[in-house]
């Protein structure tokens, strides 16, 4: 097992951990996708994928409906994908991904929560080198052999495949997203949830009050309304 099964072990309890959050992400997830693709699921991928999320925290069938409805709206504003770059203390970089409708508002809130950390807002292109942008899907086990597995969808970029208990999960660099889903969907797989993350190629181990330190700076992008993803290289020990 990689990179990519120690990254999602260590970030499994924190990511979507507060419900009403996660619905809040999934709905800007909705709207872009409509935006983008239109309102019907079965001729646009990526919102086939965003329900397919939305379904996988439990978000009710009416909530994403009305999601999808509020999204064909003319009226209904977009939200404009922004990354942030930085640094935490103890020399920590940190990406930041963002959804917004109000740019000025999403800069003036990102710089205050790095300020008032102690960290550092950094320029674009600073730490976005150090991650690997990556597609996933998690998938229903059937009793499929994952080495198997693998061998069949390298040839669609998959590059690791493992299973524990919420299923079979394959990852790939970002760029292969759609013929994986392709290939998963015609061989009717059910697909539990997908998406995109960033894993840090080098990571740094810290420990005690220096934890503590970075964490206040990502507790408080986590908690701010326009943040979709925190990414970082920290590792702390086991202890």
């Amino acid at each position: 097992m990689g990179r990519a099964f120690e990254f999602r072990k260590a970030r499994k309890m924190k990511r979507w951990s507060a419900m009403s959050k996660a619905f809040t992400r999934i709905g800007k997830d909705i709207v872009m996708a409509v935006k983008e693709g239109g309102p019907d699921p079965d001729a646009n991928s990526k919102l086939r994928a965003v329900i397919q999320n939305a379904k996988s925290v439990n978000m009710p069938k009416d909530n994403i409906e009305r999601a999808i409805k509020r999204a064909s709206d003319k009226s209904q504003g977009d939200y404009k994908v922004v990354l942030f770059e930085g640094y935490a203390p103890h020399g920590i970089a940190v990406l930041v991904e963002t959804a917004t409708d109000n740019n000025n508002r999403t800069v003036a809130n990102i710089r205050s929560h790095f300020n008032k950390c102690d960290g550092n807002l950094g320029t674009s292109g600073s730490v976005e080198f150090m991650f690997d942008h990556t597609c996933n899907f998690t998938i229903s086990n059937e009793g499929q052999d994952p080495e198997e597995l693998e061998l069949e969808l390298i040839d669609f970029g998959a590059e690791e495949v493992f299973e524990d208990e919420d299923g079979i999960h394959i990852y790939a660099p970002f760029e292969n997203f759609g013929s994986i889903q392709k290939e998963l969907e015609n061989r009717n797989i059910e697909i539990i949830s997908s998406g995109f993350e960033r894993i840090p190629q080098v990571t740094k181990l810290l420990s005690g009050e220096d934890v503590e330190d970075v964490e206040k700076l990502l507790e408080k992008l986590e908690e701010d309304d326009d943040v979709q993803n925190v990414y970082h290289t920290m590792e702390t020990s086991e202890e």
